[in-house]
């Protein structure tokens, strides 16, 4: 089963990063060219937070069953002065919690602002803060704390 949501998760990532960017992309667009807010961009706020969900709960399934997180919780003295495993046990699954909480908040409140302005200008903001957070999240291989590839091989 963790085989399972590890492929899950390979292909979600990517999905919420390029749906995030997408999203930020077009909400910049739209509040800058003072367009207005159509049933696309209804569609694009809506599935980016979707996406998002789903990939918050494939990682916390990951995160629950990681042998790397076991061992971290189990051996806490020692893992913390480890930075790939302070990283992987709790920098990450931290900030993209928070991550997934802008981008919740975000389109929650963007549903709700009378004006087409001010829906594209709280995607942009509460989505952007997300992405921030979510590429800092992010094991890149030049990552000083801890490095992954770009695509796992499995």
């Amino acid at each position: 089963m963790y085989f399972y949501f590890l492929q899950i998760h390979s292909l979600l990532r990517w999905g919420v990063l390029l749906s995030l960017v997408f999203a930020v992309c077009w909400a910049y667009r739209g509040l800058w060219k003072d367009r207005k807010f159509t049933a696309f961009s209804n569609r694009v706020r809506h599935w980016t937070a979707t996406l998002a969900h789903v990939q918050l709960v494939v990682g916390f399934t990951l995160y629950f069953e990681s042998p790397t997180v076991r061992y971290f919780w189990g051996h806490l003295r020692e893992a913390v002065q480890d930075t790939e495993m302070l990283f992987f046990g709790g920098i990450h699954m931290l900030l993209m919690f928070v991550s997934v909480t802008c981008i919740s908040l975000g389109s929650a409140f963007a549903k709700r602002q009378a004006t087409d302005r001010s829906r594209y200008k709280t995607l942009l903001i509460w989505y952007a803060i997300g992405l921030l957070l979510l590429l800092i999240a992010i094991p890149w291989p030049f990552s000083p704390l801890a490095g992954r590839p770009y695509v796992r091989l499995f």
